[in-house]
């Protein structure tokens, strides 16, 4: 079997928890390293949620630490979200293993720079350590062999404001940096998680049937998420964006549409973090005018618009079963 090799880049909290599990669980995808951002939670705790979730999976790879605070930007942790822990407040132990030596970014750097065109990249936070990875180094754009981008909305519908979602909204100015650096990226919206492939209470139920440790870690450390989906968002069930989108990372089949288009991402007050899709390929036609911009906007990020839900629940339970 020819191995896959993953980067994961994550602001660990419950729902990157079980994506990172899935990619650990998956048996042609090696995990070289995570690589841990500001977001969710403080690096730190973030950290330690990561290391806790590889010692669950029986595995070794190195967490690494990364920056501290957005480019800009305040600090904003989703402790509102996901408990004052990352993982609901369920107080799992803390890992044997301690962060892995070095820095997220120099990481980053050297581990693209010695493989080119060998490793996928997804990211499940804030997309700082990329942005400053980038800042560093501009050729690790073409050193990635595909990024999968668990941010944005395609949809315009926020879900930390009405126009932008988290991690995009947390370093508005890392995103834009990524998004207009050249590297091959999906953007996988969070809006993706709700309606058909949120989890409902019975798919739950079933989950928790499996019997395995790996099953009952996956609900139980979203019992929060699942309490802040319901009465914050409205939702039905437990919506569980970094794991869709690493299924998709996993399987890209489980995209059922997508199209290249020009985005945008907006660092003003009223719109910070939203992600604008030129559907309609508007800003490569003659009308469209912007003093500040010369020529045709080409586009530059592959936005996922549909999924299938049921390959992608299909793909959890498989991770949580085995």
């Amino acid at each position: 079997m020819t191995m896959r090799r993953f980067i994961i880049d994550t602001d660990t909290a419950s729902d990157d928890a079980v994506a990172i599990l899935m990619a650990l669980q998956w048996p042609d995808v090696q995990v070289d390293a995570i690589t841990i951002v500001s977001g969710n939670m403080p690096v730190k705790q973030g950290g330690i949620n990561a290391r806790y979730t590889v010692e669950l999976c029986g595995q070794e790879t190195p967490v690494y630490e990364g920056c501290t605070r957005p480019l800009v930007r305040d600090v904003f942790h989703a402790h509102y979200f996901h408990g004052p822990d990352g993982m609901g407040g369920m107080n799992y132990p803390p890992p044997k293993r301690p962060p892995a030596d070095g820095h997220a970014v120099t990481e980053l750097v050297r581990r693209f720079r010695e493989a080119p065109g060998e490793i996928t990249l997804v990211t499940l936070g804030p997309l700082t350590n990329i942005a400053t990875a980038l800042q560093l180094e501009p050729q690790m754009a073409r050193w990635v062999k595909q990024c999968y981008v668990m941010g944005g909305a395609a949809w315009s519908v926020g879900n930390i404001t009405p126009a932008a979602e988290y991690n995009i909204w947390c370093d508005p100015e890392a995103a834009r940096i990524v998004f207009h650096s050249g590297m091959k990226i999906m953007m996988i919206g969070w809006e993706l998680c709700r309606g058909a492939a949120a989890l409902t209470p019975d798919e739950m139920d079933y989950v928790y049937a499996f019997g395995t440790e790996r099953a009952r870690f996956a609900i139980d450390c979203n019992k929060h998420a699942l309490e802040a989906c319901m009465v914050l968002q409205g939702d039905p069930g437990l919506g569980l964006p970094d794991p869709v989108a690493m299924s998709v990372a996993l399987d890209p089949s489980v995209c059922t549409r997508s199209s290249m288009h020009f985005v945008e991402v907006s660092c003003e007050p009223l719109t910070r973090g939203m992600t604008i899709v030129d559907e309609l390929h508007v800003t490569r036609t003659e009308p469209y005018r912007d003093p500040n911009w010369h020529g045709p906007r080409e586009p530059n990020i592959e936005v996922c618009w549909e999924i299938d839900p049921v390959r992608w629940k299909e793909m959890l339970y498989r991770a949580l079963k085995d």
